[in-house]
């Protein structure tokens, strides 16, 4: 019988993107370091089974709590809990940075700043933005569509 997670999937499910994990791995090293295949998929496992301890102990923050949503408060008790305390701060540091970073992203459907646009404005650079991406991926140059001039008053 195979070992289960919390959500009831095959743990060998659960893993990170290997493309990522092995750039992070390789930022960390002096760049003379090589490291074995077999011990970059070590170190993902190690990275996804700390995922996993962290995860389960923010859930149980939470339930002693009586409550459904885990929060950034709880994952930080949980690192105190599970003997990580040393990391709380700069695991703090991180995510206020990632709040900072992510601030002009989409949220529950609404951006978070900027100014809201009319319909007609969203689909005019929606199409922009697939031109831009059909000319990329054709390899050729994108030109912005100039503005047609406004009929003059003069005729």
């Amino acid at each position: 019988m195979e070992a289960m997670d919390i959500v009831g999937r095959a743990k060998e499910d659960a893993s990170l993107p290997k493309a990522t994990m092995t750039k992070i791995i390789k930022e960390m090293l002096p760049p003379d370091v090589r490291v074995a295949r077999d011990a970059q998929d070590l170190l993902i496992e190690c990275c996804v089974e700390f995922i996993n301890l962290i995860s389960s102990e923010s859930n149980e923050v939470c339930s002693r709590e009586d409550r459904r949503t885990i929060a950034p408060e709880h994952v930080l008790k949980a690192l105190e809990v599970l003997g990580f305390g040393e990391y709380i701060e700069d695991v703090y540091s991180a995510y206020e940075q990632h709040k900072v970073e992510t601030m002009d992203t989409v949220r529950g459907g609404k951006w978070t700043t900027g100014a809201e646009m009319t319909e007609e404005e969203a689909l005019a650079e929606q199409q922009r933005m697939f031109a831009e991406a059909r000319a990329r991926m054709n390899g050729t140059a994108v030109t912005p569509k100039e503005q047609e001039p406004e009929p003059s008053m003069d005729s």
